[in-house]
């Protein structure tokens, strides 16, 4: 997304899902709005050190974040520290992520197209 906020370069993986996110989603009307009434839950599996299991709950426009692992999950989204902070600075885009097998995804790989709306 141009123009999209960036997260500093030394956010943790827990204050990027639990407090940064939630909080640029609230902060966009526009991006509640394209979310819409969808409910889903994304599990994110960080490698590495500073890493961890993070879960994102999109519900009714708005984004929940949380440490741990969820009930359930709609798209599960494995990569390492390295590259999550390689996309969060824009220095990578997810597309070639994935292509370059840095990024895995499993489970509705349709709300994987829609990642962008709720990370950015």
């Amino acid at each position: 997304m141009a123009g999209r906020p960036l997260p500093p370069d030394d956010i943790a993986p827990d204050e990027f899902f639990t407090r940064w996110i939630p909080e640029i989603v609230a902060a966009d009307a526009e991006r509640r709005a394209r979310l819409g009434a969808a409910d889903h839950v994304l599990l994110f599996e960080l490698e590495g050190d500073g890493g961890g299991l993070f879960h994102l709950r999109v519900r009714e426009g708005l984004v929940e974040g949380y440490c741990g692992a969820p009930e359930r999950v709609d798209l599960r989204v494995r990569l390492d520290v390295v590259t999550w902070r390689e996309l969060n600075r824009g220095a990578l885009s997810a597309p070639e992520a994935f292509l370059r097998r840095r990024v895995r995804l499993e489970g509705n790989l349709a709300l994987a197209l829609k990642l962008h709306l709720i990370i950015g």
